[in-house]
């Protein structure tokens, strides 16, 4: 039982513990914000006279890049139009823009080059059935992923290589790779070059890191022999050297020749990323995996690659991304790949206007951020949900 004790200093003590405040609490500063846009540009835009100088700095270089980029794209952009009379400021009246009129009138080329037009439909199919692979590979909701990848990688380039080039004993005539072009070129080099390099790749850096002398004294020059020639170099080797090496009677096709030596030169980069995730993964998981008995392909499929694949993640999307960019260089060996065609279209003197040639590559430009920035950020959802239960040194929980 508690005994109220004397009133000292504005206290009323009860018990020997407990007291009741007679007097008021003095006021107190408010909290500080810990959250919100505020906070963040507090924290991050504004924590120190050097960030607030760098902040400004950066403002300025915005202020000098995006109103002018926005009035020539947007503002002052010509949508409409026959021919260039409609992008022409003596003609406008006006200051003009971009001209998007040009770009609506030449997207067939730049989609499909100089595939026939009876034919388009093949191509569209081959977009959606590309489309339907990588919605069912990449959605965390859609089910049998085994199943997706078999289709993606190894149904999806058969079907698509018979749509576009064409089988006569199915109906389907051929038609010849130099009337590709545009988006369909470009997609073919980079999805070709995409699925050839990760397993070579792989395996590259698996024989790198191998025990057997031949095997990595042999994966050892072709890695470092493609990492030391520029990819333009690759492209002309293979465009005009390819053949020697084949027989006389024999002559590789000439969109074939690009995508060879693409593929092994996105290969070599790639097998460098998968060996760092190798030489990332701990010892005692390869001790841990031989105590219980598994050999060597079952250690490193079930073991080894998961970690290291996942470790990687980064660095296989950014050679990807690389590669698709990279793709725009076969232009220089006589590809009509999306760059090609722009640059052909350019010479049409029914569209010669000064803001002709910033609006075809400013198009060009927005086709590849949009594809590079779409398979950046769905890294970025990868790695997080590949990352739940596993530490920031990505030890298991």
């Amino acid at each position: 039982m508690t005994t109220t004790g004397e009133t000292t200093n504005g206290r009323t003590t009860v018990g020997p513990i407990a007291f009741v405040r007679a007097s008021t609490v003095p006021a107190q500063k408010p909290p500080v914000l810990v959250g919100g846009p505020v906070a963040w540009v507090r924290a991050n835009l504004l924590s120190s006279p050097l960030n607030v100088l760098l902040t400004v700095i950066g403002l300025y270089f915005i202020y000098l890049i995006v109103p002018p980029a926005v009035r020539f794209l947007l503002v002052d952009a010509v949508w409409t139009g026959d021919d260039r009379n409609a992008c022409l400021a003596e003609t406008v009246g006006r200051e003009v823009g971009a001209c998007w009129a040009y770009v609506g009138f030449r997207l067939r080329f730049f989609v499909y080059g100089a595939y026939p037009d009876g034919e388009l439909w093949r191509a569209n199919l081959v977009f959606v059935l590309c489309l339907v692979g990588i919605v069912w590979l990449l959605s965390t909701r859609m089910p049998r992923k085994g199943l997706g990848a078999v289709y993606f990688f190894g149904v999806f380039p058969v079907a698509a290589f018979i749509l576009l080039y064409g089988w006569p004993a199915i109906g389907l005539r051929r038609v010849d790779t130099s009337l590709w072009g545009g988006v369909v070129v470009t997609l073919v080099l980079a999805f070709t070059g995409i699925v050839v390099s990760l397993p070579f790749g792989i395996l590259l850096a698996l024989g790198r890191r191998s025990r057997l002398p031949l095997v990595r004294l042999v994966s050892v020059i072709f890695i470092e022999f493609w990492r030391g020639v520029p990819l333009i170099t690759v492209l002309i080797m293979a465009n005009t050297m390819l053949p020697l090496f084949l027989p006389g009677n024999i002559s590789p096709d000439k969109l074939l020749r690009p995508i060879v030596g693409v593929a092994l030169f996105a290969s070599a980069y790639m097998a460098e990323v998968v060996r760092g995730g190798l030489q990332a993964i701990p010892k005692g998981q390869f001790e841990g995996a031989q105590s219980l008995g598994l050999n060597y392909w079952q250690l490193t499929r079930l073991i080894v690659l998961p970690q290291a694949l996942r470790i990687v993640i980064p660095g296989i999307v950014n050679t990807f991304i690389g590669l698709f960019k990279d793709t725009s260089l076969v232009s220089i060996v006589g590809i009509f790949d999306l760059m090609r065609t722009i640059e052909v279209s350019l010479a049409d003197p029914r569209w010669s206007t000064p803001v002709t040639a910033p609006t075809g590559y400013a198009f060009a430009a927005l086709f590849y951020f949009i594809c590079c920035f779409g398979m950046s950020r769905y890294s970025i959802a990868m790695e997080k949900r590949l990352a739940a239960g596993h530490d920031r040194q990505g030890t298991v929980k």
